[in-house]
């Protein structure tokens, strides 16, 4: 056994507290520096917190130093005195006059921030070696109640956090922080010529509508079967895709400067049935060719020049069938650390899986755990979702917000909710027999009308107006579009 190792029942050596990696020269300069000029702490608190010491002295000191200079009050070793008389541990390293020594062996100023970097970094450091105790002990210790696939999420989030502890600082933010973050989003739709605060989706009269798609918004896309919901999923995922570009965003970090990442967890359809519907609406030829083989050399061409342009795109694919929805988190987590994330969608929201045994219970828990992935991510999620069947009841089959299936918690923790509805599908089904021309030259009327025609209705936005969007839609292609409208058809419409 070496000297930095103790004796332990468990018969495992345990490393003492003294070898985990710290520094308390850098601490000592860094207090030192601030005791001396309290104008030093603004350079540092960004990255610092008393948490992040090593020394239990050395946070205390950092706080109540921390303190004061919020207040406009001044922090030297003389007022510290004071607020640290009774310390315990203060006196162990020889009371008051400690905090004296710290502040006459300050060196200049100039290095505090790499000091400050590099307290924050062995801290990080403490808490991954904790972070793998931790794991070690709980798969040691043979437990029915914790699942080993609940202790990988459980890590996963432990690590993912720590990975964005940086920049995600829980906890409350003062109004100006709230405020500046409000006009970097007005000036990033200010500089982009659509006028878009979020993601767009490539149809542009949805755009409007929306403003895009925004980070931590959850949007609900919902429909009866064959509606269209997977189609137009598939064309907003597609189409982000394709306008993915890299780099240097207003806030100065890298990532996305227009369109994104997407992931996709498909639970009904396969990746390669999804991805053959993204090829069909590429490559304009019918899904049914394509799963045919029934293609002349001409569309053959355009079917491969289509399928290497998506080769290309970061679209990814998970078509794991009833993924529970912590598995959702995880794997969204990872793809984020791996790839970047920008979207993500859930097709559909009832095939996911919760832990509560009454099922309007596990829609409440998957819909407020997808508003809380969008959250933590800070990216838009859409999850589809079907509806009830009371719609087909009505002579009116355009989609109401009662009509979400376990409506409640869907439409609460949601910040869209959007209806496709396409009534050429139903009235293709009330054709009226061949004698009955009357009935057969109103019916066509109308199918001429609707014909290629479908509606998004926006029924609940929490950031903007409510109202029907119009699309086009191509079936053979299954591929919304922009609606040209009758005032468009000379000149260029868009």
């Amino acid at each position: 056994m070496n000297d930095h190792s103790v004796f332990n029942p468990t018969g495992v050596e345990v490393e003492q507290p003294e070898t985990m990696p710290h520094s308390i020269e850098a601490e000592q300069q860094l207090l030192g520096a601030i005791l001396t000029n309290n104008d030093i702490y603004d350079r540092v608190a960004a990255i610092l917190s008393a948490h992040h010491f090593f020394e239990p002295v050395h946070a205390r000191i950092y706080e109540i130093a921390a303190a004061r200079i919020a207040k406009n009050n001044l922090a030297s070793p003389v007022t510290l005195k004071a607020f640290m008389e009774d310390d315990e541990g203060l006196k162990e390293l020889g009371g008051p006059a400690y905090l004296a020594r710290l502040a006459g062996a300050a060196v200049s100023s100039f290095a505090v921030r790499d000091y400050a970097q590099m307290i924050y970094d062995l801290a990080v450091r403490r808490d991954l070696i904790q972070l793998g105790r931790d794991i070690a002990s709980k798969a040691a210790k043979v437990d029915v109640k914790s699942e080993p696939k609940e202790q990988i999420v459980e890590a996963e989030q432990a690590l993912y956090k720590l990975a964005e502890q940086g920049q995600t600082e829980g906890g409350f933010q003062s109004f100006l922080r709230a405020v500046t973050e409000a006009v970097n989003v007005a000036n990033a739709a200010y500089q982009r010529e659509g006028g878009l605060a979020g993601i767009s989706t490539g149809l542009i009269d949805m755009d409007k509508k929306l403003g895009g798609l925004h980070p931590s918004d959850l949007l609900i896309l919902a429909g009866r079967p064959s509606m269209g919901k997977t189609s137009l999923a598939t064309n907003i995922a597609f189409n982000i895709a394709k306008a993915y570009k890299r780099g240097q965003k207003h806030d100065g970090s890298e990532g996305a400067i227009d369109g994104g990442v997407v992931g996709f967890f498909s639970l009904e359809m396969s990746a390669e049935q999804l991805a053959g519907r993204i090829l069909a609406e590429a490559s304009e030829i019918s899904s049914h060719k394509i799963r045919q083989g029934d293609m002349d050399e001409k569309e053959f061409r355009r079917f491969v020049e289509a399928a290497k342009e998506l080769e290309a795109c970061p679209l990814f694919i998970d078509d794991t069938p009833a993924l529970p929805i912590s598995q959702v988190a995880a794997r969204s987590r990872r793809l984020k650390r791996t790839h970047g994330l920008d979207l993500i969608i859930v097709d559909y929201l009832q095939l996911l899986r919760g832990t509560a045994d009454n099922r309007v219970q596990e829609i409440a828990e998957i819909s407020m755990g997808l508003k809380a992935i969008a959250k933590e991510l800070n990216i838009p999620v859409i999850a589809l979702s079907q509806l009830s069947r009371q719609v087909e009841s009505r002579d009116d089959k355009r989609p109401q917000l009662s009509d979400l299936r376990e409506s409640g918690s869907i439409e609460q923790d949601a910040d869209v909710v959007m209806f496709v509805f396409r009534e050429e599908y139903y009235v293709e089904r009330e054709k009226p027999s061949d004698d009955r021309l009357d009935e057969m030259a109103a019916w066509q009327e109308r199918m001429s009308r609707l014909h290629a025609k479908a509606e998004v209705i926006i029924g609940k936005q929490r950031h903007g107006p409510i109202g029907t969007v119009e699309l086009s839609f191509e079936s053979q292609f299954t591929r919304f579009g922009n609606l040209v409208k009758p005032w468009q058809q000379d000149g260029d419409g868009f």
